[in-house]
């Protein structure tokens, strides 16, 4: 996962190095006014995305693997942990039961 994060970031980055040339070269518009740097950013995100979209793919999907393991394991320890209450609370239940048909059994003291 953290191998595809830096994958697209630096994706960005280079889209970020090759825009701002661009800009500086006056190839490619200046942003009006002061949002010159917020033309640049946005225009290298909108550039980015389709090429980490196409590019990363396999690294995509190795990283979504990577996610439903470790979804499944912790699906898997909280289903074990459950079962463990759900025992606990059954034993407890039991003994409970024990206790009220052996109270039920004995003769009850008269108060004096």
């Amino acid at each position: 996962m953290l191998r595809y994060t830096l994958m697209r970031l630096g994706i960005l980055v280079a889209c970020l190095l090759v825009v701002w040339g661009l800009v500086y070269a006056g190839i490619a518009p200046r942003g009006l006014g002061g949002s010159n740097g917020m033309w640049i950013i946005l225009l290298s995100l909108v550039i980015s995305a389709p090429i980490s979209f196409v590019v990363l793919r396999k690294e995509r999907d190795r990283a979504s693997i990577q996610i439903v393991e470790r979804v499944d394991r912790v699906k898997a320890n909280l289903d074990a942990n459950r079962s463990q209450e759900d025992e606990a609370v059954d034993e407890a239940a039991r003994v409970e039961a024990e206790a009220e048909t052996q109270s039920q059994g004995q003769p009850q003291s008269q108060p004096s």
